[in-house]
């Protein structure tokens, strides 16, 4: 090189966020509880955030720290930058890993590329011209495998192939058929979309499960199929909520309960039950209050004979969790806290290896709820149980409910156990 001049390797970018970190903290003038106290978090996590032979921060904090030190996002590229360099490591071992002590050559990206090509010339399955019963049990029979599939393990791993299982199923509603078939394929058409839109849900693809909602719902008004209007409408409900819509969550309940003479006891409570938890953000507690009272009569005059297939699950386990949940943001703020602890434990108790998803939110909540208003050493208790059940499940929406539960936690990071609870939650969690 010119002059013996050597180009050295630039510094990874955990390292340079390191120093950044320190850098940013000493020219504020802060020192390292000072910061801690700043950004709500204790003086060890800031000493190991600005350690280069540690372990990458997390985001949550990484964020916290950019916004205490006015980094206007730096930090947060840096972490960035600094994941991606982790992954690109990650690749690199698995290429060199070596089996019986002879090295496994794994094909190179654009190689692995190239094999998705051997499925190119797969032949799209015809869509046939007249549709009768036997289509429409086979699409029912798949709604209610990918539903179970779902409640499962979540639909992280197959929402791709139930999505474009519902592209070909709805190709079916040109197809010719009789007024008696006609009106059993859109409903099962739609209770498909119902499936779909709810797995996209899950795994946060929002504008996704929106249009995949209103594909059902159409389904649904197209047949007059109130049984199905009522159960997308309350899934349109939650979704709003979740994202943060209450209004458009109380909307969409109350719109589901015009004409409720046409549905079950059982359907009734489960919209009612939505209006609750809309109340509930809403912060109108005399309002969610009675919303869970109306659910709970509704739930007491309920005859499963009379529900529709896929209101199967709406057992009292379910009414208690979901009843639970409305009542959970009024009780986090010291409202009716014993009686949601009780409705989230039974849901816990009831819920079966099918729900395990619906388990895990519910022990997750309820954990949050104790380590806010009660014993954090029970809610370890309860948070570590939550985490366990949690392995097998592909759910943002159960990942998200433990990150809150890790947020929950912080005034008590004094606690070893707590600590411990907080950081496996980080190293399972990814954000």
């Amino acid at each position: 090189m010119t002059d013996d001049k050597r180009l050295s390797a630039p510094e990874p970018a955990g390292v340079r966020l390191a120093h950044e970190i320190r850098r940013r903290r000493t020219a504020a003038g802060l020192s390292q509880p000072q910061l801690a106290r700043m950004i709500g978090y204790t003086r060890q996590y800031v000493s190991l955030a600005e350690r280069v032979d540690h372990n990458l921060p997390s985001a949550e904090i990484v964020r916290a720290l950019d916004k205490g030190l006015r980094a206007e996002g730096a930090l947060v590229e840096l972490r960035e930058q600094g994941k991606h360099e982790q992954e690109q490591r990650r690749g690199r071992s698995l290429a060199g890993r070596s089996v019986g002590g002879d090295a496994v050559s794994l094909p190179r990206s654009a190689e692995r590329a190239d094999m998705a090509g051997l499925l190119a010339p797969v032949r799209p399955l015809p869509v046939p011209s007249v549709v009768g019963m036997a289509e429409v049990e086979e699409i029912r029979a798949v709604a209610w495998s990918f539903r179970n599939w779902d409640a499962v393990y979540g639909g992280g791993l197959v929402r791709a192939a139930v999505t474009a299982q519902l592209r070909y199923c709805a190709d079916l509603l040109g197809a010719r058929c009789s007024d008696s078939v006609r009106a059993g394929l859109f409903s099962a058409v739609g209770h498909l979309g119902l499936v779909t839109g709810f797995m996209a849900f899950d795994a946060y693809a929002h504008e996704d499960a929106r249009r995949i909602f209103r594909f059902a719902l159409a389904c649904a008004e197209e047949v007059g199929d109130w049984h199905l209007r009522a159960k997308v409408l309350s899934t349109m409900a939650r979704q709003a909520i979740w994202c943060g819509d209450p209004d458009a969550g109380l909307t969409f309940s109350e719109l589901a309960l015009v004409r409720s003479d046409r549905l079950t006891s059982t359907e009734r409570a489960m919209l009612h039950t939505a209006r609750g938890r809309a109340f509930a953000r809403l912060g109108r507690i005399e309002d969610t209050v009675a919303a869970v009272g109306v659910a709970d009569e509704e739930f007491g005059r309920s005859r499963p004979v009379d529900d529709p297939p896929w209101m199967r699950y709406y057992d009292a386990a379910q009414h208690a969790g979901d009843t639970g949940h409305a009542l959970w943001d009024i009780a986090i703020h010291g409202h009716l806290v014993d009686e949601t602890r009780r409705r989230l434990a039974n849901a816990v108790a009831g819920h079966g290896d099918e729900y395990v998803r619906a388990r895990v939110i519910s022990q997750t909540k309820l954990a949050s709820l104790v380590m806010a208003t009660g014993d954090p050493t029970e809610a370890t208790v309860l948070g570590t149980q939550a985490l366990g059940w949690a392995g097998t499940v592909k759910s943002r929406r159960a990942a998200d409910d433990l990150l809150e539960l890790r947020r929950f936690a912080l005034p008590h990071d004094n606690l070893v156990e707590v600590s411990e609870l907080r950081h496996r939650i980080s190293t399972a969690v990814a954000e």
